[in-house]
């Protein structure tokens, strides 16, 4: 019976998928099943997905594990974990990025607390690691601050205004998978390689806003508080599961080319919107949308802050894009955001001024 189904996006990772997969394997639980989704890899990644869904793998296991493959044109990381949901059997589903890799042995306790507790949704913690796999500390700051960790058991919406801090992740969370999708009709074969076993699979769509939305930056954070507003039981627990590597270059973290950058501030833009939909969804509601407000605030200043760096020249139109949604007051405490909340403008204005100084300083030293 397979209870848990990890989904894990594969491109051009073949420097670290071997970690990512054998971490999946090294652990003391057997009711779950390995969705590899290849997502157009140009390099390796495709080749090894295969060796480890090839028969001659699976028996040299000491265990019977399920390890599927999926081969699929590049359409983003997205579009793969939405592919890994519908290939998915298990109760409650996952995700794991392939150049990530979790702790040894941690999947029977965590599973325990979902099944004994009959929970929609699990958190767990993460820790940053370097290429090498070590812990550290790099420049963002402590991912457990403003976070919530107790095992206390409470409704999704509640979890997201008193347990969650505005970096949220899919990678943090088992979910059960009917809060995304439920079964019988639509009837979904999956195309598998050569020595991969095919499934004719009946799935709808029923609650379709619960899946990632393909082609954007900040997936993630545009997907877990959808998913967590529908969830009834949401649990946390101080249990370090994940790994999660910050440097790779080729990331979207690391990602320097004009035209991302530009998409980046307009994704940016429409989670501002997006985010603000859901406030007053909940405020409609009678519920406290706070945790809506905190992250709105954040994206406004981040916004704010590239608008005065790399897109200066364009900075007119995306103040008035800012002011027509009707944000401000943006909702922080912080000296930065009292400063938008008097003038946007005058904060863009004066960031700017402040980092042509630096730079400045900088080339006459």
């Amino acid at each position: 019976m397979c209870k848990l189904s990890i989904i894990v996006p594969v491109y051009n990772v073949e420097s670290y998928l071997r970690r990512c997969v054998d971490s999946l394997l090294a652990q003391d639980y057997s009711e779950y099943e390995i969705i590899l989704v290849n997502d157009g890899s140009t390099d390796n990644s495709g080749a090894i997905c295969d060796e480890y869904a090839s028969p001659s793998f699976i028996n040299s296991l000491t265990r019977s594990v399920v390890i599927k493959v999926i081969h699929q044109d590049n359409a983003g990381l997205s579009a793969a974990r939405n592919t890994g949901i519908i290939a998915a059997r298990g109760t409650y589903l996952c995700f794991v990025d392939s150049d990530d890799f979790i702790e040894p042995n941690v999947l029977a306790g965590l599973m325990e607390q979902v099944m004994q507790n009959d929970l929609d949704v699990l958190r767990y913690k993460y820790q940053y690691v370097d290429a090498e796999g070590h812990p550290y500390q790099p420049y963002k700051s402590d991912p457990y601050i403003g976070n919530d960790y107790t095992e206390e058991i409470t409704d999704g919406v509640s979890f997201l205004n008193s347990c969650m801090n505005t970096r949220c992740y899919a990678w943090q969370f088992i979910l059960r998978r009917d809060l995304i999708i439920k079964e019988n009709t639509l009837d979904i074969t999956n195309n598998t390689s050569e020595g991969h076993t095919s499934h004719n699979t009946h799935h709808t769509f029923e609650n379709k806003s619960c899946l990632f939305t393909e082609k954007i930056y900040f997936e993630d954070t545009d997907w877990t508080p959808r998913m967590l507003c529908s969830a009834k039981r949401v649990a946390s627990t101080e249990t370090v599961v994940y790994n999660y590597l910050l440097t790779r270059q080729g990331s979207i973290t690391n990602a320097v080319n004009r035209n991302k950058q530009k998409k980046v501030l307009d994704d940016k833009m429409r989670l501002v919107k997006e985010m603000q939909r859901q406030a007053k969804e909940l405020e409609q509601k009678g519920l406290s949308n706070g945790w809506f407000n905190r992250m709105i605030a954040d994206t406004v200043i981040s916004v704010i802050g590239i608008l005065s760096t790399d897109f200066y020249a364009e900075r007119k139109g995306y103040l008035e894009k800012l002011k027509a949604m009707d944000i401000y007051p943006i909702s922080t405490s912080s000296a930065k955001a009292r400063l938008i909340n008097l003038s946007p403008s005058m904060t863009v204005a004066l960031l700017h001024w402040k980092n042509a100084k630096r730079c400045m300083m900088r080339d006459t030293l």
